[in-house]
Formats: structure tokens, C-alpha cells, sequence
């Protein structure tokens, strides 16, 4: 039983060492952190002024002190109050106003897209609008030619109706031409013969007039 217990407690032991070994620390809020040989101030230090803020690697957990690993590549022991677990407040400091002016840059940058992003979207609105009132110039401009369109085909049909009436016309104007003619003959046939008859007739009433005069009878007592 005792050889258990002392097996269980060389495994606590490795793994809180597996724990510790697996853990950072950094050098709390002091001047200069000395590194010693041991776990105790009576150890002579081996490294001296480590500085506020060093990371430190975790190697052995003791009472009172823990066994570190220097960035110098130093193991030895220190004082674990003047440890902690996190940054000291000097490098979060440091850490959050290297964030805090990251996204400040980010924040400009995306200030950056956004105006550039709203003044292609304005661009794009007024390329609508012109793009729009263009298609409504075109709609008009093709109901015009629609409209002309139209009005040519009915000038054409009436200016082919106009050609039919007019050779209509023509036709009846050479009928009438010919029927004028044809009456302008005869009216001179006409006269013609009214003329032959009344110089027939002169000469008739010439012939006609002397007979019809009584003639004188001889006077005897000339």
C-alpha cells in the first residue's frame, strides 16, 4: 500500500511538473527580479535584473518559488509572488493601444470602403437615372417614328389613291378631249353646211326674185 501511495503521488508530481512545464508567466509589476540557484533568498543569484514584463518558462512549482527558464536561456529559481499569470499592466497597456490603433486603421480603412462604396453607388444611381431618362428620350423618339412611320404609309396609300384619281381624270379628260373635238367637227360640219345652204339659198332667192317681178307690158303709144 505505501509503495501505491508513494506511485501516486510521483504521478501528481510528474504531471503538476507536465502542468507547470505547459504554463507562462510573466515578471510582475517590479524593477529587477534576481534568478538564484534554489528555492530560497539564501541561494546565490544567477541572473540578475530580469526586468518588469520578461516572459518567463515554468519548469518546476515550489513552495514559495518557482523554477524558471529565462529568455537568456537561464534556469534557476524565483520568488513566485512577484509572478503572474498574465502580462503586467505596462505591456496589456502597451498590447491594447496597439489594438486599439489597429482598429483605428481597420476603422479608417473601412471608413475608406464605405465612402468609396457610396460614391460608386451614387454614381451608379445617377448612371440609372441618366440611363433611364435616355430610354425614356428613346421611347418618345420611337414613338415619333412610329408615328412617322404611319403617317407614311397612309401619305403613300393617299398619294397612290391621289394617282389613281388623277389618272381617272386624265382618262376622262381625254374622253371629253375627244368628244370636244368630235363636236367642235361637227359644229363646223355644220356651219359649213348652214353657209353651202344660205349661199344656195342666195342664190335661189337670185334666181327666184327676177321671175317673181310682174313684168311691163310695151307701151304702144311709144
Amino acid at each position: 500500500m505505501t509503495s501505491l501511495r508513494l506511485l501516486l503521488s510521483l504521478l501528481l508530481i510528474i504531471a503538476s511538473v507536465s502542468v507547470a512545464q505547459a504554463r507562462t508567466v510573466w515578471v510582475d509589476d517590479k524593477l529587477y527580479l534576481p534568478v538564484r540557484s534554489g528555492a530560497g533568498s539564501q541561494f546565490r543569484i544567477i541572473e540578475n535584473a530580469v526586468p518588469s514584463g520578461t516572459p518567463l518558462e515554468v519548469l518546476e512549482v515550489g513552495d514559495g518559488y518557482t523554477k524558471v527558464r529565462t529568455p537568456k536561456g537561464t534556469e534557476g529559481w524565483v520568488s513566485s509572488q512577484y509572478l503572474s499569470n498574465q502580462p503586467i499592466a505596462a505591456d496589456r497597456l502597451r498590447r491594447a493601444t496597439q489594438q486599439l490603433e489597429q482598429a483605428r486603421s481597420e476603422l479608417t480603412s473601412v471608413r475608406e470602403q464605405l465612402s468609396a462604396v457610396t460614391e460608386e453607388r451614387d454614381n451608379l444611381q445617377n448612371a440609372e437615372s441618366s440611363l433611364s431618362n435616355r430610354a425614356g428620350e428613346l421611347q418618345e423618339e420611337l414613338t415619333r417614328i412610329k408615328n412617322i412611320a404611319a403617317d407614311s404609309i397612309n401619305l403613300e396609300r393617299r398619294n397612290r389613291e391621289l394617282r389613281e384619281e388623277n389618272q381617272k381624270l386624265r382618262n376622262d379628260l381625254e374622253v371629253l378631249t375627244a368628244e370636244n373635238e368630235r363636236l367642235e367637227a361637227s359644229k363646223d360640219s355644220d356651219f359649213m353646211l348652214l353657209g353651202a345652204g344660205l349661199v344656195l339659198g342666195g342664190v335661189l332667192l337670185a334666181l327666184l326674185i327676177p321671175m317673181l317681178k310682174p313684168t311691163r307690158k310695151t307701151d304702144n303709144w311709144a
